[in-house]
């Protein structure tokens, strides 16, 4: 027996103590068990319900963490793979006749192989790198340079059993595009002693479930996944307070939230290391933060990904279809970063950077989570970067990053980490997924597989670009039914936002596709500074309309910064294969008749 097999079980206990099963794993393994033929998967339903484990579920769940395509990637007869060649993609699979992809694939005829026959496949060497699920071996070989996670990730399983990732990261369970992408990846059957001795290992695992202290969240989120959490805030509630209640503040996690007993809190230190630059590590309690100058900032964050389900009208992406409701506003308080990096012994910044070479700030988190920023934006007096420990005049809530997190104004939230205990003064970026990963840089529109495709020269996401959102309508009428070709008044609401600090300077509101346009008035966050106006902008407009055949209106809002950018009508033209940064026109349909 290969300890390969075993060695995603060694992990640290910070990444997977007591992972635990999405379905019943007795439940599961008896089914398994009991089937005779089933297919490479079963429906969508089924694996849901876990109503069949075997290798329905082992399908889905592998492929979850496949959200990008491999061109020329394995499939399992040969009359498929002239056309499957280059076409495995999100935007490909999700336009196939599913039901005749399952239909063709019969696990029966698929060769078994031992965990050490998958283990000498683990992409090291010259070899194709396989890994196993539920029983189905997986050759993911063309794949890894589009992993999402990065391909350091991915290949930490390579050549052995990956159940411990996917009870761990099961954000990748809340779509079918997973279970579609792996349909084409299946090379054959794990050996049936080899997987009951990988789901006896997971019994065991099961035990402790690492979401089981997960904290309590408002019932009116709209939930896309809840393990880890992603949930966004409803429409009409996004403008109803400027600032956004802790309670309703969008949430995008990335694992577990971290866990911390009293005294794991009395105990907690900021490390502060300025190692390389010749002065040691700073370490500080929350105590000493505290007796610190106390600066508050009011500031917008919003998931790089907002609004991904727009793309996905065009072509499929990857990743949480959210809304227009992961963004959010709150007022931040703690010390400037550039303090805390001087009392730690940094005493001239330029010379730091222009004849040493020390060109990023890291950030490390509780959860193992890294990203980084330019020593420019975190040392800028007017950049406004702080340590934060208060959200809304209260400690911040766990969620949200308790004890200690960074906030960087005007710039994509992945940069504003959560749970901090370690900040770095450092000559290159974070190492890891979230900064040097394909998960934060957007590709080109006509770009669909990343293997030939040199990430490091690309940026990753960093200052954001230029938003807006109508949130809530209203047709003024004094009628109860609206004819079509009837003249109305629809007065509509919402908010703006620029990154960078750049100031809204003005939106526009269509009710024709843009043949005409009103202005609306600019309300709460109008009066900003110049060049630091890190939040969103309240506005408010009386559109005139024509009643649609349809008996409804749409509406449709585009904004202006302070350097006259303005947003794209469409989103064909930013279409990327990691759904990024929609910016376009927002559009909502209004019931004309009450």
């Amino acid at each position: 027996m290969s300890t390969k097999m075993f060695k995603l079980y060694s992990l640290p206990s910070s990444s997977w103590n007591g992972a635990r099963s999405v379905v019943t794993r007795n439940a599961n393994l008896a089914a398994r068990r009991s089937s005779s033929s089933v297919g490479v998967v079963s429906t969508l339903a089924d694996w849901k319900t876990g109503s069949r484990w075997g290798y329905s579920t082992a399908a889905a769940a592998v492929a979850s963490l496949l959200t990008l395509s491999g061109a020329g990637a394995v499939v399992l007869c040969e009359q498929q793979a002239n056309a499957a060649a280059d076409e495995v993609t999100p935007s490909h699979v999700a336009t196939e006749d599913f039901g005749v992809v399952q239909t063709s694939h019969d696990i029966e005829t698929m060769p078994i192989y031992t965990s050490d026959q998958v283990a000498e496949n683990n992409g090291e060497n010259g070899t194709p790198m396989w890994m196993s699920y539920g029983g189905v071996v997986y050759d993911v070989s063309d794949f890894i340079a589009n992993h999402p996670g990065g391909a350091e990730k991915i290949s930490t399983a390579g050549g052995g059993a990956i159940e411990p990732f996917w009870y761990l990261y099961r954000q990748h369970f809340a779509s079918d595009l997973p279970m579609r992408l792996m349909e084409h990846m299946a090379v054959g059957r794990l050996a049936q002693d080899d997987q009951d001795l990988v789901d006896e290992q997971m019994v065991v695992l099961e035990e402790d479930d690492p979401y089981a202290r997960e904290p309590m969240r408002h019932h009116a989120l709209v939930v896309h996944s809840d393990t880890p959490m992603n949930a966004e805030i409803p429409s009409p509630l996004m403008t109803k307070n400027y600032l956004t209640p802790s309670s309703l503040f969008y949430i995008r996690n990335h694992h577990p939230v971290p866990y911390m007993t009293e005294k794991q809190v009395n105990d907690y230190r900021l490390r502060v290391d300025l190692t390389a630059y010749g002065k040691g590590v700073l370490s500080l309690t929350l105590d000493d933060l505290k007796k610190m100058d106390k600066i508050e900032v009011t500031a917008t964050l919003q998931c790089s990904g907002n609004r991904r389900s727009g793309f996905n009208d065009l072509k499929r992406t990857s990743g949480t279809p959210w809304g227009q409701g992961a963004v959010s506003t709150a007022k931040w308080g703690g010390v400037r970063l550039a303090d805390l990096l001087e009392l730690a012994g940094l005493k001239n910044a330029i010379e730091a950077q222009e004849k040493l070479g020390f060109e990023h700030v890291r950030f490390h988190a509780q959860d193992e989570m890294m990203a980084s920023i330019g020593i420019e934006k975190a040392l800028s007096p007017y950049g406004d970067v702080i340590v934060c420990y208060e959200m809304n005049g209260e400690p911040l809530p766990r969620d949200h990053g308790y004890p200690v997190r960074i906030i960087v104004p005007g710039y994509a939230a992945v940069r504003n980490v959560k749970w901090v205990d370690k900040i770095e003064l450092a000559k290159t970026e974070a190492e890891g997924t979230w900064q040097r990963g394909l998960n934060y840089k957007t590709l080109p529109p006509s770009v669909t597989d990343a293997k030939n495709v040199n990430l490091d020269q690309m940026p990753s996401m960093t200052e954001v670009s230029l938003f807006s959102g109508i949130t809530n309508t209203h047709v003024i009428s004094s009628k109860h039914k609206v004819k079509p070709g009837e003249k109305v008044v629809v007065k509509a609401s919402g908010w703006a936002w620029a990154g960078g600090g750049r100031n809204i300077v003005r939106v526009d509101i269509t009710s024709d596709g843009g043949k005409n346009w009103a202005t609306a008035e600019l309300k709460e966050g109008s009066d900003q500074r110049f060049g630091r106006a890190w939040a969103w902008v309240f506005w408010e407009c009386e559109v005139p309309a024509v009643v649609q055949t349809d008996g409804n209106i749409e509406l449709a809002s585009k904004a202006v910064d302070l350097a006259f950018n303005v947003q794209p009508e469409s989103s064909d033209h930013t279409w990327n294969v990691r759904g990024l940064g929609n910016n376009s026109w927002h559009r909502t349909t209004v019931k004309a008749s009450k």
